[in-house]
This record gives C-alpha cells, structure tokens and sequence, in this order.
C-alpha cells in the first residue's frame, strides 16, 4: 500500500508563526506540515513553497503565523475538505 503524501510528517498547530514552521521544516528536512487542531487531529498541510511566498512578501514581518497565511482558515471538521482549500496554486 502506498502512502498518500501528506499522510505523515511534523505536526505544528495554526498559531505557530511563519518563521517557527519553516525552522521545523527545516529541521525536519520535508516540505510540508501537517496542521491540526487543538484535539490533535491533522486539519490541513501547508507546503514549504507557500510558506517562503508569504516570507517573500513586501508585507511580512516575524510576527505573521500560520493562521494568518491561510486567509482565515482554521481547524476544519473536515480534514480532506481543508486539504483542497490548501492545494490551491500558491
């Protein structure tokens, strides 16, 4: 069976700031995160491309956190439904 591929990697939750996850990623050597809610259940994945795009920006500051890259989107009840909201072109 092959794995689909945002089944596993570092889990980070949506306050953790910009410059945090990209540490993690880092660290972790992968190119994306699992977001999850606070029960701990994996909500979403953002995607190192997207993260260094929002860096990148005129308007970014070390203050700008995961919740804030994804317009507002948070912990969802539906975790495939957030998944294709966070797969859109970057």
């Amino acid at each position: 069976m092959v794995a689909a591929p945002y089944e596993a990697g570092p889990r980070v939750w949506y306050d953790m700031t910009v410059e945090v996850a990209l540490s993690v990623m880092a660290g972790a050597r992968t190119g994306h995160l699992l977001l999850c809610d606070d029960d701990g259940r994996c909500t979403g994945v953002v995607t190192r491309h997207r993260l260094d795009a929002v860096r990148d920006s005129p308007s970014y500051s070390d203050r700008v956190r995961l919740r804030d890259v994804l317009g507002g989107h948070g912990p969802s009840t539906s975790p495939v439904a957030t998944r294709t909201t966070l797969s859109l072109p970057l």
